[in-house]
C-alpha cells in the first residue's frame, strides 16, 4: 500500500508539473496580447471575452464532473493575473521604465505582511528586487525620498481594522508621489516557538493592526499579556528567541519556515475576508495609459463654510467621477481643521479630470495631487 501511495503521488506531481507549464505558456500568451492591444489602442479588459470564457470552462468542468464553483474561482484568479500582468506591460512602455532591479522598502523584517506584498508588486513589474526592511512608516519615506530605495510599499487600510492613519498623516508632508497600489489577503496565524496548547500560551506579540484585526480571537483569552511590535515579522522573530511555549506571535504563515515557529491556529481575523490595501510611492510621478483603468488621489483642505465638502463631491458628480475613498486627518498646526484625502476612479492625464480639477480649485483653499496610478483592483466578471 505504501508503494501505491507513493506511486499515485508521484503522478499527481508529474500533473502539477504540467500544469505550471501550462500556466507559463498561458503568460506569455497573456503578454503577447497586450503587445497586440498597445498598437491597436485597445483596452486591457474585454469583459464579454472574460465572460464568454468563463461561461465556456464551467460547461467543460461540469462535463467532467468538476465542481463548478472552484473551477470560477480558479479562472477568476488566472484572468485577474492576466490582466494585471498586461497592465504592468503597458505601462512599462509608457514611462519608458528599463530598469530590471529595483530596491523596494517596506516595513519589518521578512517574512511581515509589507514584506510578501513588496515581493507581489516587485515580482510582477521587475525581473530582479533588492529588499529594504525598515523600523517604521517614517523610514520607509525616508529611504525613497533619499534615493536608498527606489520604491515604498505601504498599507494604507484594511477590511477589518480600517485606515491606517499614521501613513495618511504622513502623506501630507512628503514629495513623494502615487504610483500602484495592491490589495494581499491577509490570514493572520498564531505561531509560537514548539507545539503548545492556546491555555499554556501567557503573552502574544504583533503589531497593533493584527491586534485590532483579531479582537474577537483575543478576547477568548483574557489572561493573555498583549505586546506591541514594529511588525509581524519582529513579533515572530521575539518569540523565536525566547523559544519558550508560553509565548506566541501573531503573524503570516511564511514565518513558520522563515522562523522556524509552529502555527498553533489559523484564521484569526474578524472577518472570514481579510485583506490590506496596499500604495506604492516612488520620488517621481507616473503616466497611466488610456487603455488601464486609473485611481487618482488628492488631498483637499475645503473653506470653513457649512456644506462645502457637499460642494465639492457635486463637483465629482457633475463630471460623473466616482470616489472610492474619502479620508480626513487633522491638520498639523490648525486646530480642529480637516484634510480629506480623496480616492476616485479617473486618469489625471483625462480632459473630464483635468476639468474637475479646475473647478475644485475654486472650490477649495487647497488641492494637491497626490498620484494617478493603474486600478489593481480587478472586479471579477459574473456569469448567470
Amino acid at each position: 500500500m505504501t508503494h501505491k501511495l507513493s506511486e499515485l503521488r508521484q503522478k499527481i506531481n508529474d500533473v502539477d508539473s504540467k500544469l505550471l507549464d501550462l500556466l507559463s505558456k498561458r503568460h506569455t500568451l497573456a503578454i503577447e496580447i497586450a503587445k497586440i492591444k498597445q498598437q491597436m489602442r485597445l483596452s486591457i479588459r474585454d469583459k464579454n471575452r472574460e465572460e464568454d470564457l468563463l461561461r465556456s470552462v464551467v460547461k467543460q468542468s461540469t462535463s467532467m464532473g468538476l465542481n463548478a464553483d472552484y473551477i470560477t474561482r480558479l479562472f477568476t484568479l488566472i484572468m485577474e493575473d492576466s490582466v494585471l500582468t498586461q497592465q504592468a506591460l503597458l505601462q512599462s512602455e509608457i514611462n519608458q521604465h528599463n530598469e530590471s532591479t529595483a530596491r523596494l522598502a517596506f516595513l519589518g523584517p521578512k517574512g511581515s505582511y509589507s514584506h510578501l506584498a513588496a515581493r507581489q508588486y516587485g515580482l510582477r513589474h521587475f525581473d530582479n528586487i533588492i529588499e529594504f526592511g525598515c523600523a517604521s512608516f517614517t523610514e520607509i519615506f525616508k529611504q525613497v525620498e533619499n534615493g536608498d530605495a527606489d520604491y515604498g510599499i505601504l498599507p494604507i487600510e484594511n477590511t477589518t481594522s480600517g485606515s491606517i492613519s499614521e501613513v495618511y498623516d504622513l502623506l501630507q508632508v512628503t514629495s513623494l508621489s502615487i504610483i500602484g497600489e495592491l490589495s494581499t489577503p491577509i490570514r493572520h496565524c498564531l505561531l509560537a516557538s514548539c507545539e503548545t496548547h492556546l491555555d499554556k500560551i501567557t503573552t502574544v506579540y504583533s503589531h497593533p493592526q493584527p491586534f485590532m484585526q483579531c479582537n474577537q480571537f483575543i478576547d477568548h483569552f483574557p489572561h493573555w499579556q498583549i505586546k506591541y511590535c514594529a511588525s509581524t515579522a519582529a513579533a515572530m522573530e521575539k518569540v523565536a528567541e525566547l523559544n519558550s511555549p508560553s509565548v506566541a506571535a501573531i503573524g503570516s504563515q511564511a514565518g513558520e519556515e522563515l522562523y522556524h515557529l509552529h502555527v498553533i491556529e489559523h484564521n484569526l481575523a474578524n472577518q472570514i475576508y481579510n485583506s490590506t490595501r496596499f500604495i506604492v510611492v516612488a520620488r517621481k510621478p507616473i503616466n497611466v495609459a488610456q487603455e488601464i483603468p486609473a485611481k487618482t488621489t488628492l488631498t483637499i483642505a475645503t473653506s470653513q463654510n457649512p456644506g462645502a465638502l457637499a460642494d465639492v463631491l457635486v463637483v465629482l458628480k457633475e463630471h460623473n467621477i466616482s470616489m472610492t475613498k474619502l479620508e480626513s486627518r487633522p491638520i498639523p498646526g490648525n486646530p480642529w481643521e480637516e484634510m480629506f484625502y480623496i480616492d476616485v476612479q479617473a486618469n489625471l492625464a483625462s480632459q473630464h479630470m483635468q476639468q474637475t480639477l479646475k473647478k475644485l480649485t475654486l472650490l477649495c483653499r487647497s488641492l494637491n495631487v497626490l498620484g494617478s496610478y493603474p486600478s489593481e483592483t480587478v472586479v471579477p466578471v459574473k456569469i448567470s
